[in-house]
């Protein structure tokens, strides 16, 4: 008989502890029900002002009224912005540095995946995975450094990777292969970006389930994969969220170029 694991339920969300108090946050890819939007709560509740990004205008103003519902005496800013579109990208970070009066943090969260074996994959599919999850993190990183680079103030960059970036699964090469790019930009750029005083990590998570990762994977594909956590369930989003706000906060001045799994899958 399979024992039930004690942590097999999901604890009550951690309240927040003002680790982004004063700060300023943006958050790509932050409409919906995913580790975006969960990132932007996990910031507000840590003390945070923030501005959400996404490419869809009518989930990202439902976004920005869900918000202010629950953090009205906060600032909470938005704008549009097709990752995929260096102009709009570069937009994003002078918009938000222009809202928020600065920018202290970038959560780069924007990223497609999608369920293809290599042997039927068009150049379309594999080119528009790796744009929206690597080429984007690194237009965001790019806007984010020149930003850094002519201010006096420091700065976090937090981007969103996957175990997948390290380990094989069925039907998604593109996606591995774009978050294991996002894993080399996160170290590379790191280095580079210790001279203008920021500091970029990247989370690696397993298997967070929410609304919009059903549409694109099957129930029966994440209930495996979910079965194979030593904790025997998915992560909550918001379990994610609170480990990217530990590394977007003072508590880890001095991690970077490092990628943090968020996982409880079996070694």
């Amino acid at each position: 008989m399979t024992q039930t694991s004690p942590l097999a339920v999901a604890p009550t969300e951690t309240p927040g502890h003002d680790l982004l108090k004063g700060k300023k946050v943006v958050v790509t890819a932050a409409a919906g029900t995913g580790i975006g939007f969960a990132s932007a709560r996990r910031a507000l509740l840590e003390g945070a002002d923030v501005l959400v990004s996404d490419f869809h205008e009518r989930r990202l103003g439902e976004t920005v009224t869900k918000l202010t519902d629950e953090f009205g005496d906060q600032q909470i800013e938005s704008i549009v912005c097709d990752v995929s579109s260096t102009e709009q990208v570069d937009a994003l970070i002078a918009g938000a540095a222009e809202k928020l009066g600065r920018i202290d943090v970038l959560i780069n969260n924007a990223g497609l995946g999608g369920e293809t074996p290599v042997v039927d994959m068009t150049d379309d599919q594999w080119d528009r995975v790796l744009d929206v999850t690597l080429t984007s993190t690194f237009r965001a990183t790019r806007a984010a450094l020149r930003y850094f680079k002519s201010v006096d103030h420091n700065g976090v960059l937090v981007n969103n990777a996957s175990v997948l970036g390290w380990r094989a699964q069925h039907s998604q090469a593109h996606y591995a292969a774009a978050k294991a790019g996002v894993m080399a930009l996160t170290r590379c750029s790191a280095i580079e970006a210790a001279e203008y005083g920021v500091r970029i990590n990247a989370v690696a998570p397993s298997i967070a389930r929410h609304a919009f990762l059903a549409k694109v994977t099957s129930e029966e594909l994440l209930d495996q994969l979910a079965a194979g956590e030593a904790f025997g369930r998915a992560a909550e989003v918001w379990e994610i969220a609170a480990t990217i706000g530990m590394l977007a906060s003072d508590y880890t001045t001095y991690l970077t170029g490092e990628v943090v799994s968020i996982s409880s899958q079996r070694a």
